[in-house]
């Protein structure tokens, strides 16, 4: 088969799959990026998702009310200021396996963090270390840093920074032993539910079994596993959770971040916390006391009303997530996305390619380390693909990230980025070796 036949064929391939893609037709809700008048090939949702369409009609109707009837908007019209946040913890609660009392939507990711850390870091003399691994996102590990220094211990004594052990990658029982062997130092295990780097899924469950068995708490940072890959996080026992809306969650640049807190815990008024007003109970809030009673759900960590504007495209996109049936749904497409990738992959560029995360552990995102025996200059690839069009992201030292979204993508998109990328590899290799 010649290679024009080749990508004849994959291309009737793509268009097959697109044509019986249930989800096909979300695409058109969003509005899709251009250069040159031609749609770019957007494959950064694992950066910042595109904007529904609806998200300014959204925004545009409070900012109505807000013109209308001014302060009145905290009790009137289909979404009262005052309640603005409660309608989103059921469909958040939806994509997470959460009871919709174990969900907050607030503040920002790090923000929430820290506010965890309040609760659930609590360090002894001999049961100190918070566990992470090792090149953890920069805000967590800045976070963790500060919480470790804000309770007198030296970073370096209190934060144990776990290694991977397979090349970049975790194994389960790695991660598992670790805690093991350090069970009785260990204050806190912190982890990814997605490793932001490499794109592999952590084994959330098994993890927090373990800890469990320690009575050590554990939390996870899910920016990059929420409407990204399924998640059962109250039936998994998990202790808590905070995550971004602005990736796969659509909500845009900055949006509101989500909390999870296991039912026993935010049923517990009692726990250490920083505290709010609007944590407080709904039924003396007004009353102006002096005394905080915390509210017996996650919505007793929240410190201040919730913003509407920021608020609003949340709710935009958490109405699409429920169109489209929720994360088994997303869940098919992102597995068909991913084997029809990796096979274009495995069959075109195996010699220059390599998807660091295999499939099994693996959401929407590819990691792909470019070069290897071509000699290739991969920031140069990178450079050229986005002057094309196509929209993914460069990490230091040679690796691209790539994250197909079953909301948005098409087959076609991964076909013709393949496709692309092997003529940009093919280009690049022999110009290194003209030189």
């Amino acid at each position: 088969m010649t290679d024009s036949d080749f990508w004849q064929d994959r291309l009737e391939q793509a268009n097959t799959l697109d044509a019986a893609d249930e989800l096909a037709g979300f695409r058109a809700g969003f509005f899709l990026p251009e250069l040159n008048g031609k749609p770019v090939t957007y494959f950064l949702g694992n950066s910042l998702g595109l904007m529904p369409q609806q998200t300014p009609v959204a925004i545009q109707m409070e900012l109505d009310k807000w013109a209308a009837i001014a302060s009145e908007g905290h009790f009137q019209g289909e979404f009262p200021w005052v309640s603005f946040h409660e309608p989103l913890a059921a469909p958040m609660a939806g994509l997470i396996g959460a009871n919709p009392d174990e969900v907050i939507m607030m503040n920002t990711l790090t923000v929430n963090l820290h506010l965890m850390m309040a609760t659930f870091y609590r360090p002894q003399q001999h049961r100190r270390q918070i566990l992470i691994e090792d090149h953890a996102f920069p805000s967590d590990q800045y976070a963790i840093d500060s919480q470790a220094m804000w309770h007198g211990w030296d970073r370096y004594q209190a934060v144990l920074r776990m290694k991977p052990d397979q090349g970049q990658l975790f194994s389960t029982e790695y991660i598992c032993q670790t805690i093991v062997d350090h069970a009785d130092e260990l204050a806190l295990v912190l982890l990814p539910g997605v490793q932001y780097y490499t794109g592999q899924v952590l084994d959330i469950k098994t993890i927090t079994e373990t800890a469990h068995r320690f009575e050590i708490p554990v939390g996870f940072d899910l920016a990059h596993a929420v409407g990204n890959v399924e998640l059962e996080l109250h039936q998994w026992n998990v202790d808590f959770a905070v995550w971004c809306t602005y990736k796969y969650l659509n909500s845009g640049p900055g949006a509101i971040a989500g909390c999870f807190i296991h039912r026993r815990h935010a049923s517990n008024i009692d726990l250490p916390r920083l505290a709010g007003w609007w944590g407080h109970d709904k039924s003396t809030r007004f009353l102006m006391g002096d005394q905080f009673s915390p509210i017996p759900t996650a919505e007793g960590w929240q410190l201040s009303n919730p913003p509407i504007f920021s608020l609003a495209p949340v709710r935009a996109s958490l109405d699409l997530f429920q169109q489209a049936g929720g994360m088994e749904k997303l869940q098919i497409k992102t597995r068909r996305m991913q084997y029809f990738f990796r096979e274009l992959l495995d069959q075109r560029l195996r010699d220059c390619v390599t998807v660091i995360a295999p499939a099994e552990i693996s959401g929407c995102q590819l990691s792909l380390e470019i070069g290897s025996q071509n000699n290739v200059a991969a920031k140069t690839v990178f450079q050229r693909l986005n002057e094309l069009g196509f929209r993914v992201d460069w990490r230091e030292p040679n690796v691209i990230r790539v994250a197909p979204t079953p909301l948005y993508n098409r087959f076609q998109d991964i076909w013709l980025f393949v496709k692309q990328l092997e003529q940009l590899l093919k280009t690049n290799s022999r110009t290194d070796h003209n030189k």
